[in-house]
């Protein structure tokens, strides 16, 4: 089976998940960070915006994210994603959930459909290591400004004139200084 037949098998992330260790060792072993990294994704998914520690939300971020994306491509008539559904979502209500209200939600999407944020630091003085793991389109309040177009407001045209007036009044000193450099260094 070629490269090509194979990418086509598998669906592509719109996040770089990059091949790292990370250390989310628990004292149960692999089926205990497996449990806790369930138990994230189905938080992910119930409550749409969860905080915890930031190698365990951005390990989830792609598990969540390859939830979602087969979740779009398949439906929920194809049985090896509603196996991975059920295996990765804890309460089967969510499973109804994720075919119903988001796969309408992000199936025009061109970007991913999570958000992974750190969280501020509650100690300037001791980083908290915390981050804030969400699906796009939440109900929620934005946890960032928006990014607005001051470009035509009043005082920034103001000033923008005032910078340029000031860079044209300029222009004619730069060749007389240059004169005098090199009489300088001659």
């Amino acid at each position: 089976m070629s490269q090509a037949e194979l990418s086509k098998l598998v669906s592509a992330l719109r996040i770089a998940v990059k091949p790292r260790h990370r250390n989310l060792a628990t004292p149960e072993g692999p089926a205990g960070r497996l449990r806790r990294l369930k138990a994230t994704v189905t938080a992910l998914v119930k409550y749409e915006r969860i905080e915890l520690y930031y190698p365990r939300a951005d390990e989830a971020r792609g598990y969540a994210e390859r939830l979602i994306s087969d979740a779009i491509r398949y439906g929920d008539c194809h049985k090896h994603t509603m196996e991975m559904a059920d295996y990765w979502l804890d309460e089967k209500q969510l499973v109804h959930k994720l075919f119903k209200v988001l796969v309408p939600r992000y199936e025009n999407f061109n970007s991913s459909y999570t958000r992974l944020l750190l969280a501020p630091n509650t100690y300037p003085d001791r980083p908290s290591g915390k981050a804030v793991l969400e699906l796009k389109g939440n109900p929620f309040p934005p946890l960032t400004p928006e990014s607005r177009n001051h470009n035509f407001w009043l005082h920034n045209v103001l000033l923008d004139e005032a910078k340029r007036e000031f860079r044209s009044t300029k222009a004619p000193l730069a060749p007389e200084v240059k004169s005098l450099d090199t009489e300088v260094k001659s």
